[in-house]
């Protein structure tokens, strides 16, 4: 005997997403750590706040590593917010995967343009 109602969704464990929420809440968290630390330093600084003043802070390797890693975190934020976002809103699959693919293109051309920016200092 088949059964011919109800729905034919597939149901997912209960922790769906967990992953997508925990990136989104740990890279918010370090872009906030960064900014506040970084915004300590402009403010705790002496004299007056200009170029000679940036390419101070960011001059050493270990801040361009750590700005790099603010950078991508910042990528996977976003990724992961504007997919969910095209997930969620854009129902024909091919304007969605042309959505996503844009997306993804812009972020990866953010990336490389960050690391141009920061290794050029």
């Amino acid at each position: 005997m088949t059964v011919n109602y109800g729905s034919k969704r597939t149901v997912v464990g209960a922790h769906y997403g967990t992953a997508d929420w925990l990136a989104q809440r740990f890279t918010a968290a370090l872009m906030v750590i960064f900014t506040l630390a970084l915004l300590a330093q402009v403010v705790l600084t002496k004299g007056p706040v200009g170029y000679d003043l940036w390419a101070g802070i960011f001059s050493s390797q270990w801040m361009k590593v750590l700005t790099f890693a603010v950078v991508v975190a910042l990528i996977w934020h976003v990724w992961v917010g504007m997919r969910n976002v095209w997930m969620d809103y854009v129902k024909p699959v091919g304007t969605r995967l042309a959505l996503q693919a844009l997306t993804l293109a812009w972020l990866i051309g953010c990336a490389g343009w960050a690391l141009q920016v920061l290794w050029r200092l």
